[in-house]
């Protein structure tokens, strides 16, 4: 076993990793996908010799690399140009190692379980073709060398167990209270979840038309309203904090700029105002899983204690916010605003509760696990 500030861990095992989330079958063909700025530059693999672009080479030396010693299928890799933002609808060609550029949709009709590891989520677009076109799959995005050492390495079944019976306790809630403080100020979104059953990521895809966002592990709810104010930190240099006001579920207007560029703020905010679906609240996610920080937010929203709200595109999720729903397809995307005592330190969760029947239940306060769900867990 491997420590990693203080969580124990098996050493990353891409096969075991491969047979535990789909269940392997004989004659599984996988295709790895990655975005590039130039999808040209994947010709004789030569971006990596590029600097940065650290997800995009662990696609081919972790991936690609591991598919071709692992003996589990046969493997191809294929590069498209990156879409610029999460979630953001894929294009329509790629490129092969060998400079043949063909559809994509013929890329991915060739293998039953296509892999995304790149810069920007593709989770949304790739469960959409998923459904579609019935393979299954999974997205890696902003994955480093710490998530592979420690949020690849666990057992997903384990996760998948403990997902569950969060989820179920969770499931049918009428609402939901998300408190924090901010700078000295107390501020609070009420968020109607209208009874639904909970969601789970939790990692395991056995079925075709399904895709998992790896490293998985939360609950989550597609709001059916919501109301109040919520504070997002941007990732500008500034560092910018801005509150915003909330009503019939979306961003309505800037209430204040705690910290930073007022203009960052307002930017975004004109982006809202002429495309109302990209200020919608599309999802409220709670992560289950016990892991290490990792620096990236694919992992780091798994993370029991932390809570992550997002705007736009909901789809994927069973939502009503569509692509085609946007006036620009650049502002289709689904960008999750996470919380976590890393990223937004200047941002104390105090408390999220959930309540259903008249009855409040405490599931995360200061970014820890509430009694109640250490108990469940």
């Amino acid at each position: 076993m491997i420590v990693i500030d203080g969580y124990e861990f098996r050493p990353f095992d891409l096969e075991r990793l491969l047979r535990t989330v789909f269940a392997l079958e004989r004659g599984e063909s996988f295709g790895v996908f990655t975005d590039l700025p130039d999808p040209r530059a994947v010709e004789g693999f030569a971006y990596l010799g590029h600097p940065g672009l650290g997800p995009r080479k662990l696609a081919f030396t972790i991936l690609y690399s591991g598919l071709l010693r692992s003996g589990l299928g046969d493997a191809a890799f294929y590069a498209y140009r990156e879409t610029g933002g999460s979630n953001l609808d894929l294009p329509a060609e790629v490129t092969t190692p060998e400079g043949s550029v063909l559809p994509l949709r013929d890329a991915l009709a060739r293998h039953t379980i296509p892999l995304f590891m790149g810069r920007y989520s593709a989770t949304a677009p790739a469960t959409a073709l998923a459904k579609e076109m019935g393979f299954r799959g999974a997205t890696m995005h902003g994955a480093n060398e710490r998530v592979l050492a420690t949020g690849l390495a666990v057992d997903y079944e384990q996760v998948s167990a403990r997902a569950e019976r969060l989820r179920r306790a969770m499931s049918r809630a009428d609402s939901a209270r998300m408190q924090w403080g901010v700078r000295g100020r107390e501020v609070a979104l009420e968020i109607d979840l209208g009874g639904q059953e909970a969601q789970k990521s939790h990692g395991l895809v056995r079925t075709k038309g399904d895709i998992a966002n790896l490293p998985a592990g939360e609950v989550y709810f597609v709001p059916a309203g919501a109301e109040g104010l919520m504070p997002m930190k941007f990732e500008d240099e500034a560092g910018t904090i801005a509150l915003f006001r909330v009503k019939d579920r979306g961003i309505v207007a800037l209430e204040e700029v705690v910290q930073g560029d007022r203009g960052e703020a307002e930017r975004f905010l004109e982006v809202v105002r002429f495309d109302r679906n990209a200020g919608q609240i599309g999802e409220l996610g709670l992560g289950t899983q016990s892991l290490p920080w990792a620096g990236t937010d694919i992992q780091d929203e798994k993370i029991l204690g932390t809570a992550h709200l997002a705007t736009g595109r909901s789809d994927h999720l069973g939502g009503d916010i569509l692509p085609g729903s946007f006036r620009d397809p650049r502002n289709a995307v689904h960008n999750d605003v996470l919380y976590t005592p890393v990223k937004t330190p200047e941002i104390d969760l105090a408390r999220v509760t959930l309540s259903r029947g008249g009855e409040e239940i405490t599931v995360v306060e200061h970014y820890k696990p509430s009694a109640a769900v250490s108990r469940l867990l």
